[in-house]
């Protein structure tokens, strides 16, 4: 029998390969597969929209407990899906929690991992309204479903990029992968030794591993654009790098894009340690992801509406198709993007 190693497709060619011509059967399901959400339409009110978002993490490959606290954890499983409601220009309404757990963690253990998750859902008033428990044979294992809502004129999608359409993005790129670093930089020099040692090596960089261990979704970008009048063409948040998730924008909206080197927003801290490190924190910046800021495209006459909102970066534009998918040096030299973020398989 003929055996395809997974690698071969990795995670989202493998989503493609294993849903291509899948027929929808429910007249309710709008959008399906290929999208930071589905979007279903229940026949309720009849311009309100139903989002249907769903993450797996898993210990060993999306976290580490020797540094990741499980309130810290907790916390970013429930923001990483919120995140993907935000990017469809939704607002998350409620989440199903389901954890695998091996016999080393106490219910104190969990919680504490639940006080997390309390607690993102609290400042972003979403309910918890479910989800299952199991036994784990490979530690721990969180799996959460988030539901939100959105007006069906204003829900944004992958596909809608333009030709000459604004790429920007919000914040800034490459902390959260500097924070990872750091981390797994003591975790490896502290085996075995104080690890108050650690304390002085994260002075000054509390902010990357903020980044790091408790990203925000950005739910004030969204609530801004709303506010100057401004519907993007197309959205997604940055969780895999900026150049993956543009590659996926302009592949599902049929376009190339243009992307400048020196209009990347980075963070002086992250900037300072990528030095020390002996990285280049424009390449960690493009495909480092965990970020979580909102990557958009919108319309060039939204220029003059987008300058006043703070926190937002112009970083190049989109292009023919024909012109394919560049990252444009500082000194004017041209680049193909490529995804070298993270890869599942």
């Amino acid at each position: 029998m003929k055996r395809t190693e997974i690698s071969q497709f990795g995670e989202f060619g493998l989503i493609r390969h294993l849903t291509a011509d899948m027929p929808v059967r429910q007249p309710s399901t709008e959008k399906g597969v290929g999208d930071d959400a589905a979007v279903i339409n229940y026949g309720g009110k009849k311009d309100t929209r139903t989002l249907v978002t769903t993450d797996l993490l898993l210990e060993g490959v999306h976290f580490n407990l020797e540094y990741v606290p499980l309130k810290h954890l907790g916390y970013k499983a429930a923001v990483v899906n919120f995140s993907d409601i935000y990017a469809m220009n939704g607002t998350p309404t409620q989440i199903t929690v389901s954890l695998g757990v091996s016999a080393r963690f106490s219910v104190e253990d969990m919680e504490e991992l639940y006080s997390g998750i309390r607690l993102a859902c609290e400042r972003y008033g979403v309910d918890i309204v479910g989800g299952d428990t199991s036994a784990s044979m490979t530690g721990l294992t969180i799996s959460i479903t988030c539901l939100g809502t959105a007006d069906k004129d204003e829900i944004v999608y992958r596909n809608g990029a333009k030709a000459n359409n604004l790429i920007c993005v919000s914040g800034n790129l490459g902390s959260a992968y500097m924070g990872l670093q750091l981390l797994e930089r003591e975790r490896i020099a502290l085996r075995g030794k104080d690890t108050n040692d650690a304390v002085e090596a994260f002075e000054g960089r509390e902010y990357l591993l903020e980044r790091q261990l408790k990203p925000e979704a950005r739910r004030d970008i969204v609530a801004e654009l709303r506010k100057a009048g401004i519907k993007p063409t197309a959205m997604m948040d940055v969780s895999d790098g900026l150049s993956s998730e543009l590659l996926h924008i302009c592949s599902q909206s049929g376009t190339g894009c243009a992307v400048y080197e020196d209009k990347i927003p980075i963070d002086f801290q992250a900037a300072a340690l990528a030095e020390e490190m002996n990285l280049n924190i424009v390449t960690c910046a493009l495909n480092g992801g965990e970020d979580y800021e909102l990557l958009f495209t919108c319309d060039l006459k939204d220029y003059e509406k987008l300058i006043p909102i703070d926190d937002i970066y112009i970083v190049g534009h989109i292009t023919d198709a024909a012109e394919g998918c560049r990252l444009i040096g500082r000194n004017g030299e041209q680049l193909p993007l490529k995804a070298q973020g993270w890869q599942a398989f």
